[in-house]
Order: C-alpha cells, then sequence, then structure tokens
C-alpha cells in the first residue's frame, strides 16, 4: 500500500513573536505613575501634598501658574505621559518602533521636567521635591533608553535621529513659554488699563513679592494691564533675603497688601473694589 505524503506547507512559517516587554521601564513608569498620581489626587481634594506645607518651596510651586496647564494641574499632563511611556513598554511591540517611540517621550517628559524646574527656580526661587523626584524618573527612563539601545536602532544618523526630535521638542517647549508668559494673550483690556493707571496716578501702592501666589492671582485679574499697576517689589534680592525697606517701613507683612489713599487692604482684590477705594468710575467709564 502506497504511504501517503504528508501535505506541503505553502509559503515560509512565521515565527511566533515573543511577548518581550521593557519591564525596567514598565517599573519606572509605575513609579512615575504613583507620583503624579498622588499629586493630582490631592489637587482634586484641594490638598497639599506631603511635605508642602503653607510657605515651602514646594507649596509656592503647587500655587504657581506653572501648577496648571491648559486649566489642568500639571500633574495630570505628567499622569497621561507616564501611562502611554508604561502601557507602550508593557505592550512588547516590534522592539526598534518601541524604543523610538520611548525614546522620544523619555526626552520629551526630561526636556519638559527641566524647563518647569528651572523655571520655578528662576522665578521662585523654589523647587518642589515631588517634581524632582518626578524628574529623576524621566532622567532614569531616558538613560537606561539611550544605554540600551538596541541593534538596529540609528546608528550613523543617531545624530539627526537626537536633532530632528529636539527640534520638535524645542518647538513646543517655544510654546509652552509664550503660553506661560502670557505672549498668545489678547491685547489688554481698556477698562482694567486706564483703572490701573488711575491707581498709579493717585498715589496707590500695591507692595507684593515675585514668589507670592496670591500676587500672581492680582496681576492675572488685570491680564496684559498689569504691567500699568502700581506695583512694588517687597523681595528685591531673593526670597530668603530680607525685605525692602519702604515695604518694611510701612509694616507690609502681609501680600499683596494695598494702599489707597488713607486706606490699606490685605489680600486679592477684585478690580471693582479697587475702583472703589480709589474712586475710580468702574460703571460708568467710557472708552475716550
Amino acid at each position: 500500500m502506497a504511504r501517503k505524503s504528508s501535505p506541503k506547507t505553502s509559503g515560509p512559517v512565521r515565527a511566533r513573536r515573543i511577548y518581550s516587554p521593557d519591564w525596567p521601564i514598565v517599573i519606572l513608569g509605575g513609579l512615575g505613575l504613583l507620583v503624579t498620581g498622588y499629586l493630582v489626587l490631592t489637587s482634586m481634594m484641594a490638598t497639599a501634598p506631603v511635605g508642602c506645607g503653607a510657605g515651602s518651596s514646594c507649596d509656592l510651586i503647587q500655587q504657581s501658574r506653572w501648577s496648571t496647564l491648559l486649566g489642568l494641574p500639571v500633574a495630570l499632563w505628567g499622569f497621561g505621559l507616564y501611562l502611554i511611556i508604561t502601557v507602550i513598554a508593557a505592550l512588547g511591540k516590534p522592539r526598534l518602533k518601541r524604543w523610538q517611540q520611548l525614546w522620544a517621550l523619555s526626552f520629551f517628559g526630561v526636556m519638559f521636567s527641566v524647563y518647569l524646574t528651572g523655571v520655578g527656580w528662576i522665578e521662585l526661587q523654589a523647587l518642589c521635591w515631588w517634581c524632582t523626584t518626578s524628574l529623576l524618573i524621566l532622567l532614569a527612563m531616558f538613560l537606561v533608553l539611550t544605554f540600551l539601545r538596541p541593534e538596529g536602532a540609528p546608528g550613523m544618523a543617531w545624530g539627526g535621529f537626537i536633532l530632528g526630535k529636539g527640534l520638535m521638542i524645542a518647538v513646543v517647549l517655544v510654546g509652552l513659554h509664550a503660553y506661560y508668559n502670557g505672549w498668545f494673550e489678547a491685547a489688554p483690556d481698556p477698562k482694567l488699563e486706564a483703572l490701573a493707571q488711575h491707581l498709579d496716578r493717585s498715589g496707590a501702592v500695591f507692595y507684593g513679592a515675585f514668589w507670592c501666589p496670591s500676587c500672581q492671582d492680582q496681576k492675572s485679574m488685570f491680564g496684559n494691564a498689569a504691567d500699568d499697576l502700581p506695583y512694588f517689589e517687597c523681595s528685591p534680592n531673593g526670597r530668603n533675603a530680607g525685605m525692602a525697606f519702604e515695604c518694611a517701613s510701612e509694616n507690609v507683612t502681609t501680600f499683596p497688601t494695598w494702599t489707597i489713599g488713607t486706606r490699606r487692604v490685605t489680600g486679592v482684590q477684585t478690580p471693582e473694589d479697587l475702583a472703589r477705594y480709589s474712586r475710580f468710575d468702574w460703571d460708568g467709564w467710557q472708552p475716550d
């Protein structure tokens, strides 16, 4: 009896892809999710994170305008970045493509964190240890991905790869810097500009400090017209230096403090209140 021949396979047999997540990145991503998730939770509950007591460097950072982006906490954006990185690292996608995505995302995360850390130190002379922890996690990711570059990753074109990603990230960071500095804001409101100029002409003084979150809130009420406010800086030599003589002689102990004629008020004041204190016709004002 003739032996039956075994059926021939048509075409090459595809090798089964082995599921191999980037475990170091998954672990670091999980740590980042814990840090940013905790910060998001405290922001939602309106409570201070551990180690961020009132007046501390961490508290100043958390209360500053750099703690939000497009109306959302920066920590929430960070949580989203860590989540994307962790998912990509855990899915076991083709190694070269996965490495390129993870490297670019971690590079962006490091640059954005460095930017925020630098701005916090330059503008407020303050550092947030939670933010620094997140920066260190992103930096560890970036270094792991850089030094464990897989075969086939950009070799001779490595410099071009970095330059291309760097230029894209630089454009994003310039846009963020423009956003935080109000470059995209509309022209000053004529009514608020008139009030600010009236306060200046009437001899009113707005005593504040560059690191004071409430002073930033006060200025933000006037938008681009804040440049016309009669502002006096009480910490010209740094946050931990002595108070300016003019502020000390006026016994300024709370920021912001307003002196308008014989009236002295502390805390953030609405434009309507400032108009009333300085006898500016808020309701009847008309542009020239």
